[in-house]
């Protein structure tokens, strides 16, 4: 009879170490964003401003859900809970709403040029990614 582990290979734990990483410099992002100082926006040059000063409170709510879901699902990922799953499927909803008000209707690419998009699309590569990667790892059943 061969016996067989559950024990997660190292790269697992590397790539969940880094997954959270990534998500709480997203959170960092965020609560810098909404806790901006009225000195730090003036600062900005006035089309930056322009964007920051009219995103409707659904694409920062949306915002909010894609880091904070990103972070607990690293965290999931990290303790091996299955709910890691869906809560990272809910983080790249969030994602994905806030690049529809971004590209679609504040047409941030004109503020930014196409330079601006390198990030947006590394955002939505890595969220599906951790999508893709804890589904395998559930599927291998290193997830509980």
């Amino acid at each position: 009879m061969e016996a067989t582990t559950n024990k997660p290979a190292t790269w697992f734990w590397v790539i969940s170490a880094m997954a959270l990483v990534w998500n709480l410099l997203g959170v960092m992002a965020y609560i810098e964003q909404v806790t901006m100082s009225a000195e730090a926006l003036q600062a900005m040059p006035v089309n930056e401003r322009a964007l920051y000063e009219s995103a409707p409170a659904w694409a920062t709510s949306a915002f909010a859900v894609a880091v904070w879901a990103g972070a607990l699902g690293s965290v999931l990922l990290l303790i091996r809970k299955k709910w890691a799953i869906p809560v990272l499927i809910v983080s790249f909803v969030g994602i994905v709403v806030q690049m529809v008000h971004s590209f679609g209707i504040a047409n941030s690419i004109e503020v930014y040029g196409p330079g601006g998009m390198v990030m947006p699309v590394m955002v939505l590569i890595i969220g599906a990614g951790l999508i893709w990667f804890s589904r395998k790892a559930n599927e291998k059943g290193w997830m509980k």
